[in-house]
């Protein structure tokens, strides 16, 4: 019946209107719906969900990967700390298998409610620790033979069926932190200890920001694309323009249903100085049209600091919705599949509506980034302008979390299903 109002209403300014109270009825709806729920936002994007274009007899993403060629890469996995799993997800005695930086790892928390990270295959006879492993005191135990290593240096402490433990008996440990709600491991190609710490967002801690809401998503892309997004400032206009109202298919974002409506974006990106060279920094100033009038209501400022090569810290600013932040978190699963997390923190004053919204927005802007991540290729010397400086600066900043012995992969010529 919306249809058929705009066509009998015709071109004029009357459609318009009335597509502007249509828009506002199903706002307050959505508004009366969500005031209802107290819960966290939880949005979870699994592989081949979100990103890909429609190709008869092909799933979207087998589709995606078949007709993408991956060109020659970076390193697939920068050095640096990344997100394992919440801090909440791992209780005490509790252990987990994960699979990411290449790696097959074990998570554990001791029942002093220490968290550690090892090696998940035992190095007698290979069995998987958190495939039935049980933890006893600060130690994971094999289900297998019942050999026990500890979680702090990997050594073993006991084997059930002989009195002395060799020493060499270990397994290999990794350095892990646990950080604004959040289990974080270092990843070094050469085995170097941390060379920075991850810093604590007071208001989480001190729990000014309460948690309200997260999204996952699975991306098809090496883990460096999708931070250079923060330099090239060029595609806010062109793909995050279009009003968030139109989705994130970007066959339909530019509609002219909703063409009433403009995002603005102005944007900046720096690397800090020493000793924070580690660190970036995207400011961002956010404001809106509709029929082409300034809406002030909607003016925000953003502020993006990336730490390392996975994590981001997004603050909002708005003048009477108050503060929040976004943690991005982005965790290599394999060369060019990322696991990317984001995380609202909001003050606990304001109505969790906001913050659900906010979230919301973010997550279909995002998920446009995602369809053309998913799609293409990383060309090692694009065709630029001058316009687009800040991207070969961002891409020299970035380097500095690769090393001479940083594993490559090999340029593949029968697309991405290896």
């Amino acid at each position: 019946w919306c249809g058929a109002a705009l066509l009998a209403a015709g071109p004029g300014r009357g459609a318009l209107l009335f597509l502007l109270l249509l828009l506002l009825l199903l706002f307050i709806l959505l508004v009366l719906l969500l005031l209802g729920c107290s819960r966290p936002l939880a949005l979870r994007r699994g592989p081949g969900q979100v990103g890909y274009l429609p190709v008869p007899g092909l799933s979207r993403r087998r589709a995606a990967r078949r007709a993408r060629r991956p060109g020659v890469l970076p390193p697939p996995y920068p050095n640096g700390w990344y997100r394992l799993l919440d801090s909440a997800l791992l209780p005490r005695g509790a252990v987990r298998s994960l699979a990411l930086l290449g790696e097959q790892l074990a998570v554990f928390r001791a029942q002093d409610g220490q968290a550690y990270v090892v090696d998940a295959y035992c190095p007698h006879l290979g069995a998987n620790l958190a495939a039935g492993g049980r933890i006893v005191g600060n130690c994971i135990e094999c289900p297998f033979h019942g050999w026990q290593f500890r979680g702090e240096d990997g050594k073993c402490t006991h084997i059930p069926y002989t009195e002395k433990v060799p020493d060499f008996a270990k397994v290999r440990t990794w350095q892990s932190c646990e950080v604004n709600g959040m289990l974080l491991v270092w990843y070094h190609c050469e085995g170097v200890g941390p060379t920075w710490a991850v810093p604590e967002q007071r208001e989480i801690t001190t729990r000014e920001w309460v948690f309200r809401g997260q999204t996952e998503h699975v991306v098809d892309v090496h883990i460096q694309e999708i931070p250079e997004n923060a330099a090239d400032t060029a595609h806010l206009a062109f793909l995050h323009g279009p009003a968030t109202l139109g989705g994130s298919d970007l066959r339909y974002t530019r509609s002219k249903l909703w063409d009433f409506m403009k995002h603005i974006w102005k944007a900046e990106w720096q690397p800090e100085p020493e000793p924070n060279e580690h660190c970036s920094q995207l400011l961002l100033q956010h404001s809106a049209t509709i029929f082409g009038k300034h809406v002030s209501m909607m003016d925000l400022k953003v502020s993006a600091r990336q730490v390392g090569p996975g994590l981001v810290f997004l603050i909002f600013e708005h003048a009477f919705l108050g503060r929040g932040i976004i943690l991005q978190t982005v965790t290599p699963l394999e060369p060019l599949l990322q696991n990317v997390v984001h995380k609202i923190y909001y003050q606990k004053n304001m109505p969790a509506i906001i913050p659900k919204l906010i979230l919301r927005a973010e997550c279909i802007q995002f998920e446009r980034d995602i369809t053309i991540w998913n799609n293409k290729q990383y060309l090692p010397k694009p065709l630029l302008v001058r316009e687009d400086s800040s991207i070969q600066k961002h891409r020299r900043w970035y380097a500095q979390f690769y090393s001479e012995k940083s594993t490559r992969v090999p340029a593949q010529k029968e697309g991405l299903d290896w």
